[in-house]
């Protein structure tokens, strides 16, 4: 019998590395789909539309905010995020883990829909790496990565919040801590017993 997916919300601040590790892990473990969040930023280089993110203007955004379209939704940075709640209960009901790439505040958010979903805090090694990967990135201003650090102190506060916490020093092994949690969790009793409820009622027949 198949099973429905479950949920996880890996959050952390911003340059700790946690697009690049959602998306290791969808290439290295079978059924899991990074979720599409809506935006109404610019498109960056190299980014493609509907498949990095759902590209909009604020107007549509803000349509779909009335129409309680997402399990949460954010401003950034002068930019409107969001979750959207079929885009995900499809991809769970197709039986694959969704993980959600998003901020401590929409983790909270998503909890209360979904409390069985399982939340995982990313850290950085130290204040001086993740100085140091945001200006690696070459993506942002001097002003916006001060901001950015700003804001890091207050987000890392909220990490004792989340049900698993992985410091991303090493990203090989960040990620094989990352998997340990997805296939642990695969093997927990209740999503086995309906795995295997036919199975389990032949060897109990006999």
């Amino acid at each position: 019998m198949q099973t429905k997916g479950n949920l996880y919300i890996i959050a952390a601040a911003s340059g700790t590395g946690k697009t690049s590790l959602a998306c290791a892990l969808e290439q290295t473990v079978s059924d899991i789909k990074v979720s599409i969040s809506h935006t109404t930023r610019p498109i960056r280089p190299r980014e493609v539309p509907n498949q990095s993110y759902f590209f909009v203007n604020e107007e549509e955004f803000m349509r779909l905010v009335k129409e309680h379209a997402f399990l949460e939704y954010a401003q950034v940075f002068n930019h409107f995020y969001g979750t959207s709640k079929a885009f995900v209960d499809e991809q769970l009901n197709q039986g694959k883990d969704v993980i959600l790439d998003i901020d401590w505040q929409g983790a909270l958010q998503v909890k209360r829909i979904y409390p069985q979903s399982v939340s995982i805090f990313l850290l950085p090694p130290s204040q001086e790496e993740l100085r140091l990967r945001l200006k690696r990135r070459k993506r942002d201003s001097a002003k916006t990565i001060a901001q950015r650090l700003s804001l890091a102190n207050g987000e890392i506060m909220h990490c004792c919040e989340f049900d698993y916490i992985v410091i991303n020093d090493k990203f090989e092994e960040a990620l094989k801590d990352l998997q340990t949690i997805f296939l642990a969790n695969r093997l927990r009793k209740e999503r086995q017993l309906i795995k295997y409820d036919e199975l389990l009622k032949v060897l109990i027949s006999h």
